[in-house]
């Protein structure tokens, strides 16, 4: 198969900046291009996604080419990291939610760049969780998981086939891994159904850390304490111990606990698209 080569202006015009840039970035060490024996400056494809990656880095992150360079070697440092080649090897399903995420974004050819870039995630942030799966927040893992079409209950291991029936016991719920501080979710329905049953247990200011939105309709329930709803940004819905509250999945949402202590809720998606 030819790969396809640009030369420094086709390149640079792709990244959004100029030929001079592109030399600037060399000296620093940020890119290395191909070269000709003419000694020609050539880009593949790869070269012109990092160039977009650094251009993201630089103009939206505000980062100097000290920070840029660090970033970009997160992806190769995860790569190296001892035992790595081992976890890939196993299972799906024995794999931890972090390597599970990491398993679809190398089959699917994505840099950590491309997916952080794309989503609006920090790079570190996933680059950690991927690592560690810690330190995310509920909506940042959602979209990262929706970016690379999957979702966060099929990470979690709820994407089992169906049931048919379903009994669990009080107290012997699967729990999600802890993505942001004081959310825990557990689940109330085993099997991949049509809907996801789930219980919410959020710490007081505990929140969605963002607004998300994806398919299907959604209903809660307040079973302890409150919780203030928020849709397309600008509709507040305060609700209390024995509320309810139904909405559309596609309209933005983002939420948080506004109650001086724990608040507990059982929230239903439907179908499985969280």
């Amino acid at each position: 198969m030819n790969v396809i080569h640009f030369k420094i202006t086709e390149a640079a015009r792709m990244a959004g900046v100029s030929a001079s840039t592109l030399r600037l970035w060399e000296q620093q060490g940020l890119i290395e291009p191909i070269r000709t024996r003419s000694g020609q400056r050539l880009y593949d494809g790869t070269l012109v996604e990092r160039l977009k990656t650094i251009s993201w880095l630089r103009s939206e992150k505000g980062l100097n080419p000290a920070a840029i360079k660090q970033a970009l070697t997160l992806d190769n440092m995860a790569d190296r990291r001892a035992g790595m080649p081992v976890v890939e090897d196993r299972e799906a399903s024995d794999l931890p939610i972090g390597m599970k995420l990491r398993q679809l974004r190398k089959k699917a050819g994505l840099t950590l760049e491309t997916v952080a870039r794309s989503t609006g995630t920090t790079l570190s942030i996933l680059s950690t969780f991927e690592r560690t799966s810690q330190g995310i927040s509920l909506t940042a893992l959602h979209n990262v998981a929706q970016y690379l079409g999957t979702t966060i209950a099929a990470l979690s291991g709820q994407g089992k086939s169906r049931q048919g029936a379903s009994l669990v016991r009080d107290g012997e719920w699967t729990t999600w891994p802890t993505t942001a501080s004081g959310v825990t979710i557990r689940v109330l329905a085993e099997g991949n159904n049509q809907m996801e049953c789930h219980r919410f247990d959020l710490a007081p200011g505990a929140s969605s850390e963002g607004a998300y939105q994806h398919e299907g309709e959604e209903f809660i329930h307040v079973l302890t304490g409150g919780l203030e709803i928020i849709l397309d940004g600008d509709q507040f819905h305060e609700l209390r111990s024995g509320d309810s509250f139904y909405f559309d999945s596609s309209r933005w949402h983002s939420w948080r606990n506004n109650f001086d202590g724990q608040t507990t809720l059982i929230w239903i998606n439907t179908p499985s698209t969280f």
